[in-house]
């Protein structure tokens, strides 16, 4: 993604699971960290990601903390996929 460039809804999907991925499980103030996102987006993000089944939610210490499922890293592998695609198409010749 070119500098300047407004992220879409699934780039922020694919920022906020990586970032969980790379922790094995974290809490929604260093997803947000990780994800360049205010705390109050990336909850709202984080819970909609584990209602749909790409990271689950548990509570450790009455905290919220969120691990990535296999659907996740599934949407991650595909997405990585797709993002090469279009940067061919974007190819001038």
């Amino acid at each position: 993604m070119k500098r300047g460039d407004r992220r879409t809804k699934y780039d922020i999907y694919a920022d906020l699971l990586k970032t969980v991925m790379k922790r094995g499980s974290c809490g929604v103030t260093r997803a947000s960290y990780g994800a360049n996102l205010p705390i109050d987006r990336a909850k709202k993000f984080l819970k909609f990601l584990a209602f749909r089944g790409f990271a689950r939610e548990e509570t450790v210490d009455g905290s919220p903390r969120y691990r990535i499922t296999k659907r996740g890293i599934e949407y991650l592998e595909v997405f990585r996929r797709m993002r090469k695609m279009f940067a061919a198409l974007s190819e001038e010749l």
